[in-house]
């Protein structure tokens, strides 16, 4: 399954999954399912099945201490911003206790199961009282006012979610979650105080995201905020980032638009693929690049299948609506440049955990608009527009290429 451009059925699909006989597509799918999700190895291939007739145009592109970014045990996560708060590179397992109570509220919330739910937020709040010199060991000096303020609004919020629970205001709670979720995140993302890896000497040549940045991407079905993730895919993010400051992206078209899939562009006016960076004249290639579960740096030119991995997930899956990824030829690991997608998960054609993208394209962002930007991204259609990128927030973590 090609996320690339140079196939992606028709004249406007340049990146996709080839020209090849849905039966060898079904064999190929069938085959990496059956060895990377066991038990459940049917039900996926069947859906790979529906996915293969839908699909007959490829899905291409024209296109200091380490520590490790985990992903929870359990239920695979389907939020952006979780996702996000996860992968951040930390070691604090204190305030991973508390995030894990509030973010583990979503299910229970969703089946309106208030015991549980507040279960969860005293276990928070026992946490906060008992260990609140734990819960803020990496934080720097510099932080730590604002961090132990943000301690004292956590302990608040969660003393108002819990009133919120005894009278079974769901939306209340959804609101005041979210908003404790936001500032434990800011917390977290203050102990990261240096990049945790060296890029390989390969990539100097291109730009990297040394951190994290948000870009608001208008469009003509409305306007929508991503955060990319350059403390798990620098090159990847960095490349878009450069982009988006270039004015690359600004008034091109979404070339594919699959529901319950994905969303593409990045495809520029003319013959080229991709960027042609104007100072060599040369296309500017990006590499597949993969931080992999329990790894400390990114797995860069293979896929996860090609080297044995195959029950290894990505710390950046796609498993949330609106992750954004970089499209590359079927043929080329290492041939993304401007295409991009956004994948529209649908949890019975592609359940998180289980899908067949994990470890074969680089996911490096998330839309974190409300819902996931599901509202807008939902209408988005084959001709409609990106009116402009830009960067709102994150630019100072732009390292260009010396």
């Amino acid at each position: 399954m090609n996320l690339s451009g140079n196939t992606l059925g028709g004249a406007v699909n340049r990146y996709s999954m080839g020209d090849r006989p849905v039966s060898q597509v079904i064999g190929e799918l069938v085959k990496g399912v059956a060895s990377r999700v066991g038990a459940i190895a049917l039900t996926v291939a069947c859906l790979a099945v529906v996915l293969a007739s839908c699909l007959s145009a490829p899905l291409t592109a024209n296109a200091s201490p380490l520590t490790l970014a985990a992903l929870p045990s359990g239920n695979p996560i389907s939020n952006g911003k979780a996702l996000l708060r996860y992968s951040l590179p930390i070691d604090n397992e204190t305030i991973r206790d508390v995030q894990g109570n509030l973010e583990g509220m979503s299910n229970d919330l969703r089946a309106k199961r208030w015991g549980p739910i507040d279960k969860k937020a005293k276990k928070a709040q026992r946490v906060l009282e008992k260990k609140s010199d734990d819960l803020l060991v990496g934080v720097p000096d510099s932080f730590m006012p604002e961090a132990k303020d943000l301690v004292a609004q956590i302990g608040t919020g969660l003393e108002d979610l819990r009133l919120a629970v005894d009278e079974r205001d769901r939306e209340a709670i959804w609101t005041k979650r979210n908003e404790i979720l936001d500032r434990i995140g800011a917390i977290e993302e203050s102990m990261v105080t240096e990049f945790p890896f060296e890029v390989p000497e390969d990539y100097a040549n291109l730009p990297q995201l040394k951190g994290r940045a948000t870009v608001e991407l208008e469009t003509s079905r409305g306007t929508i905020q991503i955060t990319v993730d350059g403390y798990n895919a620098p090159v990847t993010a960095g490349n878009f980032v450069d982009l988006v400051q270039r004015g690359f992206y600004d008034n091109l078209p979404f070339i594919r638009a699959e529901d319950s899939y994905v969303l593409q562009f990045g495809d520029p006016e003319g013959p080229d693929e991709g960027f042609n960076d104007p100072k060599t004249g040369e296309y500017r290639a990006v590499p597949l690049e993969i931080m992999v579960e329990g790894d400390t740096d990114p797995l860069y030119g293979y896929t996860t299948e090609e080297i044995g991995l195959f029950k290894k997930l990505p710390v950046l899956p796609f498993s949330a609506y609106g992750a954004l990824a970089m499209a590359r030829p079927e043929s080329n690991n290492n041939g993304g440049s401007s295409q991009v997608f956004f994948f529209l998960f649908e949890p019975e054609l592609t359940p998180a955990g289980a899908n067949l993208l994990d470890g074969r394209y680089a996911v490096f962002g998330y839309t974190i608009s409300d819902k996931n930007g599901k509202p807008i991204l939902d209408k988005m259609r084959a001709g409609d527009k990106v009116i402009s990128a830009k960067v709102v927030s994150g630019a100072e973590n732009l390292v260009q290429p010396a």
